[in-house]
């Protein structure tokens, strides 16, 4: 991960590490020290990142819910999801996916919950003021981001691939946590995808996102 606090560090940071053989993206928790992607800080960074074009993969390091989420392994079950859509909202209603047209972002987790409640984000753009600095409602984001595909429901990942686009769904495995995938390959065939668009999830629109 990149030394976000600073901006200047986390630059010669990328600088440093973009001409490394095998690096073709960059690593990014969802809140840093719990500040939003959108805070001004991290503005620089990410236009250098855009400038490099090198595409950023979130995970949750820190995430909501406090001592709310301390039981039952909530914070993982729950916050992990729910922190990747408080980022993604981030990234949409704070503008940043604006000022950097060329940024991609993948969203972990299948996009968590930004999916399913991206319908309640377009109501509020539509009615709360605070949400009006897009000129587009927010589901028209969604494209903007890869999603892959660890989100243990064959149904939720039909619905991307329904509302979003078979392009943007990438082969995930969350290894080596025990909530991810021993075996990624076989949940996938959950899905009964046809051979072209299988082949898109299990490593054509990676190659693509990567440039390899």
């Amino acid at each position: 991960p990149l030394p976000m606090l600073d901006a200047t560090d986390a630059i010669d940071e990328l600088e440093r590490a973009s001409t490394l053989p095998g690096v073709r993206g960059v690593y990014m928790g969802t809140n840093i020290d719990n500040r939003d992607l959108d805070d001004p800080r991290f503005a620089p960074v990410f236009a250098r990142i855009e400038q490099l074009g090198l595409p950023v993969f979130l995970h949750p390091q820190q995430t909501v819910g406090g001592a709310r989420l301390g039981d039952f392994y909530l914070s993982n079950l729950l916050g992990n999801p729910f922190d990747t859509a408080i980022a993604a909202s981030h990234l949409i209603l704070g503008g940043v996916l604006d000022r950097h047209p060329a940024l991609h972002v993948t969203l972990p987790h299948a996009g968590g919950a930004l999916p399913i409640l991206v319908g309640r984000l377009d109501a509020g753009w539509a009615v709360r003021p605070e949400t009006r600095r897009l000129a587009h409602k927010p589901s028209s984001y969604l494209r903007r981001f890869s999603y892959d595909t660890v989100s243990h429901s064959g149904p939720v990942l039909s619905f991307l691939i329904e509302n979003v686009g078979i392009d943007r769904l990438v082969l995930g495995s969350d290894y080596c946590f025990d909530m991810g995938y021993a075996q990624p390959v076989r949940f996938l065939d959950r899905l009964d995808l046809p051979d072209d668009q299988r082949a898109m999830v299990l490593g054509g629109n990676a190659g693509r996102l990567l440039r390899i």
